[in-house]
């Protein structure tokens, strides 16, 4: 029985419960939800994240999002990484090809306010040129009220060469 709750500990949350927790939070605290489907072995997912959590960036991100992860389409070892349920979330947004990372913002009732195709419905993943930057912070402006010095800081640093 004690191996049977080991295990248990370290299974992944299902998806659908990563995603209810954080529009609880949301709802909470009047913010939107900033959804990233990533994995361990995706480069511009590691990107992205860095780019989010740097100091100029972090505080920005965390006072209008309730941001939060859904680890999908790992593979061998790293399939236990997973968030089950989190590929039919994913598809669910029309994110079945769209490769990763693949993001969402929702409002705390969980409707979607902006995803991460651009008008080509491509998907920008982690934006690095000019034009993909531009389009992220389009989104990230009409879906959560940042205010010009804040969209400046992000567009510096999802600019910056990686």
């Amino acid at each position: 029985m004690g191996l049977l709750l080991f295990q248990l500990n370290f299974a992944q949350e299902k998806a659908d419960v990563v995603l209810n927790k954080a529009l609880t939070e949301a709802k909470s605290k009047n913010k939107n939800v900033l959804l990233v489907f990533h994995a361990s072995w995706c480069k511009w997912c590691h990107v992205m994240e860095k780019n989010m959590n740097l100091p100029e960036t972090k505080p920005i991100f965390d006072k209008k999002f309730v941001t939060t992860y859904v680890d999908v389409q790992e593979m061998g070892e790293k399939k236990k990484l997973e968030n089950p349920g989190g590929q039919e979330l994913m598809n669910k947004y029309k994110g079945e090809n769209a490769g990763l990372p693949f993001w969402l913002v929702l409002n705390p009732k969980g409707e979607m306010l902006a995803d991460s195709f651009d008008e080509k419905n491509e998907n920008l993943g982690c934006p690095s040129t000019t034009e993909e930057v531009a389009v992220f912070i389009a989104k990230l402006k009409e879906s959560s009220k940042m205010n010009d010095k804040e969209l400046q800081t992000i567009q510096t640093v999802f600019a910056k060469k990686n």
